[in-house]
């Protein structure tokens, strides 16, 4: 069990807290057995020494099992504390799986860590990574299970991962290790020999039988049956869940009909550049097939998913890894880490990504989930969860509208029904041949080369962008077969760039990366701070034979916001992330094919629109 049973409903007055809302003033912490008043992410941690908790990545959370303990608890990825979190050497201190409590889902209090070097797990190596823990209650005790990075098993290699489990009657320990892994390192479907990403495990249980969800991009998501003490799994019973090189961080819950599988897609940890992202699919199995909002499979070649949760274009990105609960008022809530891009790091350590403690709302729309209706990471005041009984959220569904093109602008349009480029295209690097307009399309072979960090040698076919807030919508045909290719295949792209340059750009493509098909959605900037990345990508909606890429842009509090979508018949769009850019009015609209040759992209149009406000 997890704590998420509906819970009781009592009434609570809320008329002072919504005259403090609307006058602003309700910016302070839910106070225990209110659940009435508001937070702001990220959560506030408390360490009882003094200072606080700065990251709590891939977070898992409970409440209290038993009937005298009113706590709720989470379980974070091993991390240093803080910024300040340091030996005499002036070393980071790592901190395996550390422990919050709270009586109101807002303010934490960090607790300790769930192993020590006293206990320690034997099988796993002692500068192993423990990550991802995943927490659950059944047979009256409390079950820790946790990723482990490497082992010292006899089978034991440099690349190998594994699941572990510890137990202890109460949620803060002490914790007793099962003494041997839950899930041994195991190789991927599609590779006889390799070490698959043996991590990030949930656990579930349909009429009487336990499971274990595990995966990673390399193996993708599988699962197994889990023995009825909870400490070994069934090799046997192993099922593929997901698809290979998209997903990890699996999360499963039952809501109505269906069991929703939440998985988390791309970098996690690439500073203000992360572009991670939470993804949906579905399933009247618990076992699968797993299907998004278009009905594609999460086994796809052209992989399915609905997004979640991403990044708005506030001062978070990056949102992903989280675990799903209900509050005592039965409003549904998500946990998650995600990034300040203008605080990305530790103190005094570049490149280190820190990850605070993020909580939002979960709506339910016509049967998906979507993070506060839509309008996903907040960092703005939110009505606190019920986290007690008695108490009763005010939070309320706001659902998100979609961006719509507006009057369409033909100077900056093309049908490409002509017998060649109009004069309002213009080359970066003109090929010297494999491009040109044919059959009302415009064709654009595939080329050797790029645009990705110092490797810039693709050609981009140009056009002045308009001023104002804009739509560009491009329609290509990208003759990429579903499954695996040969290795001068597996980043072969073909889409739209914002092109301020070589190094500094917004994209969108229908990209291959290795066996799998998908829609990236990319940012380069330079220059930039060292120990900073160049380059991050997050992903939108599956992509078809022939796909439809729309990025929308529009100014902001003086920042340039870009919002993906994607669609596979023109008709109906999914929303992805917003990257935030500085490009200026200079930027040129262009399409690229790249990434290794031998294939063709054909655009049928490109559209530019004025953006209906």
């Amino acid at each position: 069990m997890r704590g998420r049973r509906v819970y009781d409903r009592s009434w609570r007055a809320i008329s002072v807290l919504a005259l403090l809302l609307l006058l602003g003033l309700a910016t302070g912490a839910a106070s225990a057995g209110s659940g009435t008043g508001t937070y702001r992410n990220p959560l506030a941690i408390q360490i009882p020494s003094g200072g606080k908790v700065e990251s709590c990545a891939d977070p898992s959370i409970i409440r209290g099992q038993a009937p005298q303990d009113p706590y709720w608890y989470i379980y974070c990825t091993k991390d240093p504390l803080n910024g300040a979190d340091r030996n005499i050497a002036g070393e980071f201190i790592f901190h395996n799986i550390p422990i919050l409590r709270s009586l109101d889902l807002v303010q934490w209090t960090y607790e300790g860590d769930v192993f020590t070097q006293a206990n320690y797990p034997s099988w796993v190596e002692p500068d192993a990574g423990l990550f991802a823990p995943g927490i659950e209650y059944f047979n009256g005790k409390y079950y820790l299970y946790y990723s482990a990075t490497n082992t010292n098993l006899e089978t034991s290699r440099n690349d190998d991962s594994a699941i572990g489990v510890a137990t202890a009657s109460t949620p803060l320990g002490p914790w007793i290790d099962s003494g041997a892994p839950v899930v041994e390192p195991t190789e991927a479907f599609c590779c006889p020999g390799s070490r698959r990403a043996t991590i990030d495990p949930d656990v579930i249980e349909v009429a009487n039988q336990k499971y274990i969800f595990y995966g990673s991009y390399f193996g993708g998501i599988s699962a197994r049956e889990l023995s009825p003490d909870g400490l070994t799994s069934n090799p046997a019973t192993q099922q593929q869940i997901t698809i290979d090189n998209r997903y990890e961080g699996p999360y499963i819950v039952k809501h109505s009909d269906y069991y929703y599988l939440f998985v988390s897609a791309t970098d996690c940890c690439r500073g203000p550049l992360t572009g991670y992202t939470v993804f949906v699919g579905r399933s009247t199995n618990p076992l699968g097939p797993y299907v998004d909002k278009q009905g594609i499979s999460l086994l796809d070649t052209r992989v399915g998913g609905t997004p979640v949760l991403s990044m708005n274009g506030n001062r978070w990105v990056g949102p992903g890894h989280n675990a799903v609960f209900q509050d005592f008022d039965g409003q549904w809530w998500t946990v998650y880490h995600a990034i300040d891009r203008t605080d990305p790091y530790f103190e005094g350590a570049p490149g280190f990504t820190r990850r605070p403690l993020m909580l939002d709302a979960i709506d339910w729309v016509d049967g998906w989930p979507t993070v506060r209706g839509g309008l996903w990471v907040s960092d703005t005041p939110q009505h606190a969860p019920a986290a007690q009984p008695g108490d009763k959220t005010t939070h309320k569904t706001k659902l998100v509208k979609d961006d719509m093109p507006g009057h369409l602008i033909a100077s900056l349009s093309d049908e490409f029904s002509s017998v060649m480029l109009s004069s309002q295209w213009s080359w970066v690097r003109q090929p010297a041949s494999g491009y040109g307009v044919e059959t009302g399309t415009f064709r654009f072979d595939t080329q050797n080369g790029d645009l990705f960090v110092d490797d810039n040698n693709a050609s981009v076919l140009t056009e002045p962008v308009p001023h104002g807030n804009y739509v560009v919508e491009a329609k290509v045909k990208l003759n990429l077969a579903p499954g695996d290719c040969t290795p001068g295949c597996r980043f072969v792209q073909a889409g739209v760039v914002i092109y301020g340059g070589d190094d500094n750009f917004i994209k969108l493509v229908h990209v291959a990366i290795f066996n799998t098909r998908q829609t990236e959605f990319a940012k380069e900037l330079a220059p930039v701070p060292a120990g900073y990345p160049r380059y991050g990508n997050t992903v939108v909606g599956p992509p078809g034979e022939t796909t439809w890429l729309r990025i929308v842009k529009r100014t902001q509090a003086g920042e340039e916001l870009y919002t993906a979508y994607t669609s596979q018949d023109g008709q109906h769009w999914v929303r992805g992330g917003v990257w935030t850019h500085q490009l200026g009015n200079s930027a040129r609209i262009g399409l690229v094919s790249m990434g290794g040759s031998g294939y063709t992209a054909n655009f049928d149009y490109v559209r530019v629109y004025r953006l209906n406000s």
